[in-house]
Parts: C-alpha cells; structure tokens; sequence
C-alpha cells in the first residue's frame, strides 16, 4: 500500500513524515523544503505476529507495509506549474491514497502561507488544483482521440464519456462522486484506466495543537469542520500532533507507552493512520507462520482463497488445492496447529474460501 502525503507548506506534513518513517526528510520554516518526494517504507504493528513468532520460534518476523511519500507542499497555482506544480502532481498518482494534512493549529512562530488559519480554505485549494489537473489530462486525452473518433464507434463514446467527467469537474466536482452508468463496463474500465487524481480515496490529518490531542479534538472548530467535510464526500478524519509524533519517534516501546499515558492517549498517530487506511481501502491481513519465517500479508477484504495464495507466489495461485485454515484466536487458545486440529477447528477451504483478517492460513498446492 503506497500513501501520498499532501498539504499546503507548513502545515506540519513533512514533520509528520519524519515522525512516521524516521527518514529525516528536511523540515523547514519555509515552502518548498521538499524539492523531491521523500519515500519511507514503515512497518504495521501487528502484535499477532509476535506471538505466532514466539509460538513457532521463528528465524524471522515479516510485517505488512506501507510506503509513504511525502510530495511537496501545493500551493495556488500548481497545476498551471505555480511553485514546483506539475512535478508533484505526477507523483500523486502513483499512490493509493492521499494523506491530506491540514492545519488546525495556532502558532505565530510559524507562518501561513495564506496568512490565517482556516482548514477548509486549504482543502479547497487543494481539491481545486487536483480538479485542475485532472481536467487538463482529460481535454489532452479528448483532443487526442477526436481525431479517430468519426471512424470509431467506441472511440466515439470514449470521447463523449471524457467530455462529461471534465464538465462533472469544471463544476469543483471530485471524480470520486461521479456516477459511471450501471452496469457498463466501458465506463469502468476506462475510469479506472485515467487514475484521476480526486478519484482517490483521502485520508484528512488534522494537525493539531497538544492540548487537542487528549479529547481527540473535540474542542477545536477546525477539527470539527474537517470531520463534517470529511463526512459528507465519505473520507475518514484522524487527529494527530505532529510535533508530539516526532518525540515520540525517538523513543523506545516502552518509553513511547508510557509517554502516550501521561497524556491521555491509547495509541499513537500512526496507529490511527494505518487503521484509518485499512478501513477506507477496505484492506485485511492474513498469516503464514512457521520455523522460518512468521509474515502478515495484506488483501483486500472479499479475496478468495487461491488469489490471496497469490499473494506469496503466483505458482500458488495456479497450482492451488485447498488452504487449510485457523483463526488466530482458536490457534493461540489451544496452543498451536495440532491443539486447534484436535478441536475440529483447522478448516480445509476450497477456491471459493473467502480469507478473513486474522486467519492463519496453510496452502496446498502443485507446482
């Protein structure tokens, strides 16, 4: 999974980023800091593997991941090329989702680059030039196929399709609420082929104070404006202090435990992150675990069986049998696979198993 962090300049984003991937990107009191997108690869607490590690002393524990790539702040103008414009839009569409870190925090010491403090003027400007860009790559795409379209039914339809997302845009729409017609697959298959910008699915950090940490923001009209924005286009909202994040970076796990204690919190802002992406991708995780190696794998929740195998190595896909099954709970509870065998609780699936988060999973298969 590959998260893009964007924001306005000093917002605290690539504060953030460094807190969350330790890279030690640049972060400065000024736009522009992050000329090149800074790329963190940052494993997913996952304290089952621990245990299964534990169970089966395994020689190596292998967690899920997620990239983060930290793209430089946007400012008016970027798709016309306005600051380093176009360069970081190109990267925003690599990524799975979008990160938007916005600003709800007072701080003289720190400027503005719109001179006050107003969450949802910067989502704006923010959704304007992703709107912006996303309409400009699709009057390209329209210009290019008018062309052949007089000979070409297909094309034809293609354009007139085109025509209606950009016009849908050219109204501060975001591709994400645009209605494809049911049931045709042209249309499907096309929307998803234009990897549209504002067709992502966002996540919102609301950077705040310290003191909003503790009741989760509840407090903060900012915070609470961005959650009934977030709401009504269907995007999830977590809370975070940057600044809190990055001390807590250098700490250990039992210094960082006691640390989110003294202040009032259960877990920390990249936690909150991984569970909101998790959730708004609509993503699970899987074990496998063994003497050699104990390892999550993430899938989209609603993967069968040989396709989730598939994931470890695509000749498991292909030659898949069966996939022989336990949930983590009933494997812990009775002590390892044969403990769980005697119970009637390990499962032989077939093709059409749907794989459930937490299940350990064994496959069979010809090679």
């Amino acid at each position: 999974m590959k998260l893009g962090l964007v924001g306005l300049p000093n917002v605290g984003k690539s504060t953030l980023f460094n807190s969350l991937t330790k890279a030690g990107a640049e972060s400065a009191n000024y736009p522009f800091c992050t000329i090149d997108p800074n790329v963190g690869v940052v494993p997913v607490p996952d304290e089952r593997l621990d245990v299964l590690t534990k169970m089966h002393s395994s020689k190596k524990t292998v967690p899920a991941v997620i990239e983060f790539v930290d793209i430089a702040g946007l400012v008016k103008g970027a798709s016309q090329g306005e600051g380093l414009g176009n360069q970081f839009l190109a990267n925003i569409r690599e990524v799975d989702a979008i990160v938007h870190v916005v600003r709800c925090f007072e701080d003289t010491n720190i400027v503005h680059v719109d001179g006050s403090i107003d969450p949802l003027r910067d989502i704006e400007t923010i959704n304007l030039e992703l709107i912006f860009s996303d309409a400009e790559i699709l009057e390209r795409r329209i210009a290019k196929s008018k062309r052949g379209a007089n000979n070409d039914k297909k094309l034809a339809k293609e354009v007139e399709f085109m025509e209606r997302i950009k016009a849908f845009l050219e109204e501060g729409k975001l591709a994400k609420n645009f209605e494809l017609k049911e049931g045709d697959e042209d249309e499907e298959a096309w929307f998803k082929e234009y990897n549209l910008l504002t067709a992502k699915p966002v996540i919102y950090a609301a950077n705040v104070a310290e003191d909003d940490l503790a009741n989760d923001g509840a407090d903060n009209d900012g915070v609470q404006k961005v959650r009934e924005f977030a709401r009504e286009e269907g995007s999830e909202v977590f809370v975070i202090c940057a600044q809190i994040e990055q001390e807590i970076s250098d700490l250990d796990d039992e210094e960082k435990e006691m640390f989110l204690e003294d202040l009032g919190l259960k877990e920390s802002g990249l936690e909150k992150l991984i569970r909101a992406s998790y959730r708004l991708l609509g993503l699970i995780s899987f074990l496998t675990t063994g003497e050699d190696e104990t390892r999550a794998w993430t899938i989209t929740e609603g993967t069968k069986a040989p396709q989730a195998a598939g994931k470890i190595h695509t000749d498991f896909e292909r030659g898949f049998i069966r996939a022989e099954v336990v949930s983590f709970d009933n494997l812990v509870k009775y002590e390892g696979m044969n403990g769980a065998k005697e119970h009637g609780l390990v499962r032989s699936e077939g093709k059409e198993y749907v794989v459930q988060d937490g299940d350990v999973v064994l496959f069979r298969f010809n090679v």
